[in-house]
């Protein structure tokens, strides 16, 4: 089954975003129902997924359980994503579209489940944006605490303040630090060890801007105030301090452009790693 979502444009009419949530849920709940053989996580299918109504109960159950704590208790946290996933439907659309992407980009994926479940990339991902939801509506220091266990737990700190666009693939997730002020738009792939920081000498607004369909490559750390223009790629260990133009790629210490791309190139989907100026 092929599900289609646009992640170029947030403002989906509500009755295709419903129909898109409900499809995801759909591809899950058919790939909880063929892994029901394996023993091993049967117990854990039946309780977030074959156990669930929805997307939103599933993913508040899902998230609930990875990061409660001692004092603050799985039912507890479940029913507080749940209620922000209730009030504000547009976090399980880009919930969704982040699935979506997550399978398509990612070739160790089988089928939905594995990155729904397993992923900590796109679950800390999905913490987030109920984290950020809360940061909205004055609640700092729940914000804060989502944040400060999805770092614990999954060894990526995105501040609840950051915006993040949808279908992102956050793959591996490793070491990723995204600043506060940090805007990234839709259709982004970011892999392991990506900082998107500040230069520590500038107050307000002062982290990146990430255009849409960017591809984000393992280790890059772009700092400041800068953007980095809509389908282009940052290398490998690159270090960014300066704008970068759309549709190039930028490799080095500091960064500068190594190569122009069709404008039909979007390297976030490709997820090419090529940065020979001769390949295209």
């Amino acid at each position: 089954m092929t599900i289609e979502l646009s992640i170029e444009n947030p403002c989906v009419p509500q009755t295709e975003a419903d129909s898109s949530v409900r499809a995801v849920w759909d591809r899950l709940s058919v790939d909880a129902t063929q892994s029901r053989d394996e023993p091993l996580i049967a117990g854990l299918v039946l309780d977030l997924v074959d156990g669930c109504d929805d997307l939103g109960e599933s993913l508040a159950r899902l998230a609930a359980s990875r990061i409660a704590t001692p004092e603050i208790g799985r039912h507890v946290l479940e029913k507080e994503i749940r209620a922000i996933l209730v009030e504000q439907p547009h976090v399980l659309e880009a919930v969704a579209a982040d699935l979506v992407v997550s399978f398509e980009r990612n070739p160790a994926y089988p089928n939905y489940l594995v990155p729904y479940l397993f992923a900590k990339g796109f679950l800390g991902l999905q913490i987030h944006r109920v984290a950020h939801e809360m940061w909205n509506s004055g609640r700092v220091m729940a914000a804060s605490f989502l944040q400060s266990r999805v770092s614990e737990v999954f060894a990526m700190d995105i501040h609840p303040a950051a915006r993040v666009g949808s279908g992102i693939l956050v793959d591996h997730a490793t070491g990723i630090v995204v600043g506060e002020t940090c805007v990234i738009g839709d259709g982004v792939s970011i892999l392991q060890g990506v900082t998107l920081g500040g230069t520590g000498n500038e107050d307000g607004d002062r982290h990146p801007k990430i255009g849409s369909g960017v591809l984000l490559s393992a280790g890059s750390i772009v700092l400041g105030n800068v953007h980095v223009g809509d389908c282009s790629r940052v290398a490998a260990g690159s270090v960014v301090l300066h704008q970068v133009p759309p549709h190039t790629t930028v490799a080095g210490v500091p960064a500068r452009v190594v190569r122009h791309h069709a404008d039909s190139l979007v390297p976030a989907e490709q997820m090419d790693q090529e940065i020979d100026p001769g390949a295209e």
